[in-house]
């Protein structure tokens, strides 16, 4: 195996993200090989260069460690599906562009790029030790 990090292609993933077929040079052979991954992968990433290192030092079983980034960024279009999280260990941010949606069942919570705030359920119970204040330019109830 070689010695060092070896740069090879990502020419398609696995059904789950979790194994993808590659390609470099001096590979043992001419078919595509199996490799399992350290990364998340995404279909964004098919056609990359990816950094690989060998599993027992096996020519034949290659890991994916990363996916180089081109010189130019990623495409455009795969910005719009860009989610950051922050975590610190106290506080946790989840951004997104356009519109955040916390879902369970039947239950969400909605936020969306113009402000709104959008609370649903089949019970909605709000409930505070202190003042539970309802403020806004006009309140309706039913």
């Amino acid at each position: 195996a070689p010695a060092g990090p070896v740069i090879g292609e990502l020419l398609a993933l696995g059904e789950t993200g979790s194994a993808g077929l590659v390609r470099y040079p001096g590979q043992p052979g001419s078919a595509a090989l199996t490799a399992r991954t350290a990364v998340d992968l995404d279909r964004r990433h098919i056609g990359h260069n990816v950094v690989l290192m060998f599993e027992g030092n096996d020519p034949a079983l290659p890991l994916i460690m990363g996916v180089l980034r081109p010189s130019h960024g990623w495409p455009a279009e795969d910005a719009a599906e860009h989610v950051e999280v922050d975590a610190d260990g106290a506080r946790l941010t989840v951004s997104a562009r356009q519109e955040l949606t916390l879902r369970c069942g039947k239950a969400s919570i909605t936020l969306t790029k113009a402000g709104k705030v959008l609370i649903q359920g089949t019970y909605v119970s709000s409930r505070s030790l202190g003042v539970n204040r309802v403020n806004g330019g006009s309140v309706q109830i039913n």
